[in-house]
């Protein structure tokens, strides 16, 4: 779970009460792909770094690797009532198998944002957006498969806005190894680009 500090101690001003905003997210996929630390991560870039409210679940199939698992997260510009998705509007989904499961549970006029070599999204339906992004293809050319969740994080703040870039890529340097930190933020500059080229900005 990761919660950010209440601007005033908690308390909101009317124009704050006005402008509250909360956005809930699912991530999906399968054990192994780093889909609960996108989770943590993009939490962790809401609270820290971009100041806002960050409450996450997260939970897993049978098995730990493999088997599908899924990270949900509420971000809000104030303090967060509950922690449990109603219906997301941001989803992420990088399996077939979590697509079938999830592909559907998205508000009406929400974000799909899939891995477009290893998910099918045709006939998804309430999603008003939909991307697809390479993001497994280009970590492998970036030489390693495992980073291919930051390629999908740059995606997700380049096309959803829902983090800064700067918020979202100094939480994932603060969550990796140090020896990784120069793979990871090419990965994530590259999800970023190739989120932009979707979303056409």
């Amino acid at each position: 779970m990761v919660r950010g500090i209440p601007r005033n101690g908690g308390r909101l001003s009317h124009n704050e009460k006005r402008a509250h905003m909360r956005t809930e997210v699912r991530f999906a996929g399968f054990g192994g792909q780093g889909i609960i630390s996108a989770g943590k991560i993009t939490g962790r870039a809401a609270a820290i770094y971009d100041g806002k409210e960050a409450v996450m679940m997260q939970s897993y199939g049978p098995e730990a690797r493999g088997g599908a698992c899924n990270s949900d997260l509420v971000v809000s510009d104030a303090a967060i009532g509950s922690p449990q998705l109603t219906i997301p509007g941001v989803v992420v989904i990088m399996s077939q198998e979590a697509f079938d499961k999830y592909g559907s549970v998205i508000a009406e006029g929400g974000t799909l944002i899939t891995d477009e070599d290893l998910v099918d999204a045709a006939g998804a339906a309430g999603a008003s957006r939909t991307y697809a992004v390479p993001a497994t293809r280009i970590a492998d050319e970036l030489g390693r498969k495992i980073v291919a969740n930051v390629v999908m994080l740059g995606a997700l703040s380049a096309i959803t806005g829902l983090v800064s870039r700067g918020a979202m890529l100094e939480a994932i340097l603060a969550s990796v190894p140090p020896r990784t930190k120069e793979l990871n933020e090419r990965a994530f500059d590259a999800g970023y680009q190739k989120g932009q080229e979707v979303a056409g900005a």
